[in-house]
């Protein structure tokens, strides 16, 4: 029996996530359910996606991952399942959301859109799929049904895609050009550069950097750490986060609220020509 993992924007004042667990606990008793999260914004595609991704690589190889933030439920947007080069399934709705955390197992090998209705429930509700489509389909395949039970094949490249975040190294001008993909509950911003760019810059921890984000024309100089504890507290810092990828903290504060970013947003990181930071 495979493990499911379960991530949607339901919130947890509702009965929404007990719903849908109670679906998975009927038909496949005993089956472990992680959690993800139920607090994705509401509607907020981007971000599930991004809390999706950073995630499923910690999780066993062969999870069943249900997520569910469907802004476009019972309309013409097609329910998925999608097979990975590790081994998982992930089954949600076709709007951007399950691409990027199939990317961080490797890859889309197979998708299928789910018609079957011996795996549904028998009359699925038009604003609920998530307790009567993603749920008994997500514990129908925990149990060992096939994949290609689940509906008919589509191809991998029609799976419909979030905009790729700008990522952009420019060696001769010493730059690289990114942009906020998204924030955390504590105002981290998390960015799209990775640690690799920061790298061909020259920048290490304990040395400077200049920091441009949004609309400020100028900038500043920001410490490079290895984590927030390396700065006082209340100062801005840039460090590479647990996904490896470059973002921004205050120490004991947001660092969104300091500079009032959102996704999108772009950042630009240059060498600071003071070099390290003072002891």
């Amino acid at each position: 029996m495979r493990t499911c993992s379960f991530l949607t924007d339901y919130g947890l004042q509702d009965g929404f996530v007990g719903a849908c667990r109670g679906v998975i606990a009927t038909i496949a008793p005993g089956v472990v359910v992680i959690d993800i999260s139920h607090l994705v914004p509401p509607q907020d595609v981007r971000r599930g996606a991004a809390v999706l991704a950073d995630t499923v690589p910690s999780l066993p190889p062969g999870t069943v991952h249900i997520a569910v933030v469907d802004p476009g439920v019972g309309t013409a947007r097609r329910p998925v399942a999608v097979a990975t080069a590790r081994g998982d399934l992930l089954v949600g709705p076709d709007n951007g959301l399950l691409p990027p955390a199939a990317e961080a197992l490797g890859g889309v090998v197979a998708a299928h859109t789910l018609t079957n209705p011996e795996l549904m429930a028998a009359s699925p509700s038009s604003t609920f799929h998530g307790r009567d489509v993603f749920a008994p389909v997500a514990a129908h395949l925990a149990l060992g049904v096939g994949l290609a039970d689940t509906g008919p094949a589509i191809d991998p490249a029609d799976l419909v895609r979030l905009p790729v975040p700008r990522c952009r190294l420019d060696s001769a001008a010493g730059l690289a050009e990114g942009e906020v993909v998204t924030v955390d509950r504590f105002g981290n911003v998390q960015t799209s550069l990775g640690q690799q760019m920061l790298l061909a810059l020259g920048l290490r921890p304990g040395q400077r950097l200049r920091l441009r984000v949004g609309a400020e024309p100028g900038g500043g100089e920001v410490p490079y750490a290895t984590t927030f504890g390396e700065v006082p507290r209340g100062a801005l810092v840039g460090f590479v986060d647990s996904s490896g990828r470059f973002a921004l903290a205050v120490n004991g504060g947001s660092a969104e609220a300091r500079l009032g970013l959102s996704p999108g947003d772009p950042v630009t990181v240059t060498a600071s020509s003071t070099g390290n930071c003072p002891e």
